[in-house]
């Protein structure tokens, strides 16, 4: 069963200044499962159901072979259409990709997300903290999406790891591979 840890409050990131959001959970699988379901095209999209105005992702379409460099089209629920390109792929530690194409209002607040996903195992199964760093457009800019990541991208985050852990708890006949 899902057990989520206290989610972290958003932090700064000294040098840059830039907003981050974390989310942790601890997950009823191995660190091998839980890496790959995050980086599944076909399985992890269900998953991230959005919160407020923060979309739900409706396709992931890889672009070239799943590898440090390749670019994945995030398709979203509220029709935008957001590119990633993978920064780091070691499993199963670490996923790492870089967010782009924000469409207004978005785009008028944020240049580019980053976000870092890292597997830790234990005897249960693994920890999981998915955190997010976000670029803002320009200094104004900044307590609005400090606004955002508190109020909607941090708990859409949280809502999309419990939904891993229902998913990982399930037979794995009734997960798609």
């Amino acid at each position: 069963m899902l057990s989520p840890m206290d989610t972290a409050p958003l932090a700064r990131d000294t040098v840059a200044m830039h907003p981050t959001c974390t989310a942790h959970a601890n997950l009823p699988c191995s660190a091998e499962a839980a890496f790959d379901l995050s980086a599944d095209p076909v399985r992890f999209p269900p998953l991230f159901r959005g919160y407020g105005p923060i979309p739900s992702i409706r396709a992931i379409t890889l672009l070239s072979p799943l590898a440090v460099g390749c670019t994945r089209r995030v398709a979203n629920s509220d029709g935008s259409m957001l590119t990633e390109r993978v920064t780091a792929l070691d499993r199963p530690g670490v996923h790492a990709y870089t967010l782009s194409g924000f469409r207004p209002p978005f785009s008028w607040l944020v240049r580019l997300g980053e976000a870092r996903w890292t597997f830790t195992a234990h005897a249960r199964g693994c920890t999981v903290e998915w955190r997010y760093t976000f670029t803002p457009r320009t200094p104004l800019s900044r307590p609005f999406v400090v606004l955002l990541l508190r109020c909607c991208m941090q708990p859409a985050m949280q809502r999309c790891l419990q939904a891993m852990g229902e998913a990982a708890s399930r037979p794995a006949d009734t997960v798609a591979s």
